[in-house]
């Protein structure tokens, strides 16, 4: 999946639905900013279906903290590492440090394996103290039209279902 300079995903996740670009994209960290209203001093996080492609933003990883990625990853934990220098500054606010994050999503997966680099920086797919949408419906009827809605895997599984039907 090749993504346009400045285009938005809204995905997918193990927890909640989220918004996503390219972490190298600054236009569209502008865009995830501005379709949310928020803060520019909040950072996002980046994620991936791979620690290997995360590792590259990250400036050293403290051996502690490989035992928690052995127990809890993938899965809803965020870890915090000083940021390397192949992270953007626009993605972590210019702040030193970058949160990064495996879902334990099946469609957040296959979405990360066909994305160039394996990573996004990605927030909540809501706007500033709104509840994040919960489903396809939800998103699309908020957000097609500032961003590239992502069918979940089951939902298409089940429409062709119904149309075999």
């Amino acid at each position: 999946m090749n993504l346009k300079k400045g285009e938005v995903l809204a995905f997918s996740t193990d927890t909640v639905w989220g918004f996503g670009c390219l972490p190298e994209d600054e236009i569209a960290v502008q865009n995830i900013y501005k379709i949310k209203n928020r803060d520019s001093k909040k950072p996002l996080i980046l994620m991936s279906n791979s620690f290997e492609a995360l590792k590259r933003y990250v400036k050293s990883i403290p051996a502690y903290a490989y035992e928690l990625i052995e127990k809890y990853l993938p899965g809803g934990l965020t870890l915090i590492f000083e940021k390397s220098p192949l992270c953007p500054d626009f993605v972590t606010s210019y702040q030193n440090t970058v949160g990064i994050r495996i879902p334990d999503s099946e469609d957040f997966r296959i979405l990360t394996e066909n994305i160039k680099g394996n990573v996004l920086a990605t927030t909540s797919c809501n706007v500033t103290n709104e509840p994040p949408v919960k489903n396809y419906i939800q998103a699309k009827e908020k957000f097609e039209n500032s961003a590239t809605i992502i069918k979940p895997i089951n939902d298409i599984i089940h429409e062709n279902r119904s149309e075999e039907r």
